[in-house]
């Protein structure tokens, strides 16, 4: 693979979510009306429990989930509370790199949660004052692999010569509830996906400006075969309905470790270099399966796991959180940056914290 010697830079790194805090054991509460004949196996019932969540946020307050709801009500739900939210995302994101709405050269905007043409990028240009010739790049369908990805291309985009880039990530997973959907997926995703965004700056070396957060070394992604099945949404009259197909801490276990040889060895690194993992968790489950197949050290993922229990799954926005945790402890050294999503696919960014 080619070396790329050009390290993009991250400026700035913001989150947030919608204001609807939720205890996870109200959700729990919830489900018994949701899921009346789940709800009545108690065993069933604990997966609120095993996720080891205490807080998610919601798009809309809890009682509005407990109505039918069509597609076309929630996308447009999802397409205001998305705009409002990455409108208020991105601007801060500018403000902290020192970097006017102007003088953004691209606009890369990541989701999978819900649908909007024009896309979210149009109505960041519009309502912020970015310039109206930034590239534009929306990405959507990678769901939590997304945060990964969107940033790598992000990073793309400054070493091709667009030297500020804004990146934004939103995802209204609550949206995707399928009222009276008793399938074990559907039950499952109601115990973990919750809503929220992100929005980073990146910029070429030399911009002026505050001091990088991040180095952006490079990024690795694969699409594992005849894997269409693992993850993903059915789409129905009720809108998009989650589809978890297959046991994916097993398939942690069996392929990471190779993967993620084989993403450092790329860039001329190797395990024994990095001194940081930011993993999106997809799950407690899927965690342990990556601590398991890359034998790390008690500790390595309390980032992933803080922001599993105070924020839930909210899908490719996940991994940004996790890594803004992670940069509360002030890292320095080799990171590996990663998120596993539809396809099914593993994506990985090399970062560099400077100290």
């Amino acid at each position: 693979m080619r070396r790329m010697p050009l390290t993009p830079h991250l400026r700035a790194l913001v989150t947030g979510t919608p204001p609807h805090l939720t205890p996870q054991t109200q959700v729990q509460e919830a489900a018994r009306t949701l899921f009346p004949r789940m709800a009545a196996r108690p065993q069933l019932l604990d997966v609120f429990t095993n996720a080891m969540i205490d807080t998610r946020a919601l798009a809309r307050p809890l009682e509005w989930y407990l109505t039918p709801r069509g597609f076309g009500e929630k996308n447009a739900v999802f397409v205001q509370e998305a705009r409002a939210l990455t409108r208020r995302l991105a601007k801060e994101a500018l403000a902290a790199a020192q970097i006017t709405p102007a003088n953004v050269d691209a606009v890369v905007v990541v989701n999978t949660s819900g649908i909007s043409a024009p896309s979210l990028d149009a109505d960041l240009i519009e309502h912020l004052g970015i310039n109206r010739h930034a590239a534009r790049l929306p990405v959507w369908g990678l769901g939590c692999a997304g945060g990964a990805s969107g940033l790598a291309r992000a990073a793309d985009l400054v070493r091709a010569g667009y030297r500020r880039v804004l990146y934004v990530a939103v995802e209204l997973c609550s949206l995707t509830l399928v009222h009276g959907d008793e399938t074990k997926s559907n039950f499952v995703g109601t115990a973990l996906f919750s809503d929220g965004g992100a929005a980073a700056v990146l910029t070429h070396p030399d911009e002026p400006g505050p001091a990088p957060l991040a180095e952006l070394c490079g990024a690795y992604s694969t699409l594992i075969e005849n894997s269409e099945d693992i993850m993903g949404w059915d789409v129905v009259d009720e809108g998009l309905k989650v589809r978890f197909s297959r046991d994916i801490p097993t398939l942690v276990r069996g392929m990471m470790q190779g993967n993620v040889q084989a993403a450092l060895s790329a860039h001329g690194w190797s395990q024994d270099t990095v001194d940081t993992y930011v993993v999106h968790p997809g799950g407690v489950k899927v965690l342990s399966a990556y601590e398991d197949a890359l034998n790390l050290p008690a500790g390595a993922l309390d980032a992933s796991r803080h922001v599993l229990r105070h924020y839930g799954n909210m899908s490719s926005v996940t991994v940004l959180f996790v890594l803004q945790e992670t940069l509360r402890a002030h890292p320095q050294g080799r990171a590996l940056l990663s998120a596993m999503g539809p396809g099914f696919s593993a994506e990985h960014v090399l970062l560099n914290f400077p100290g």
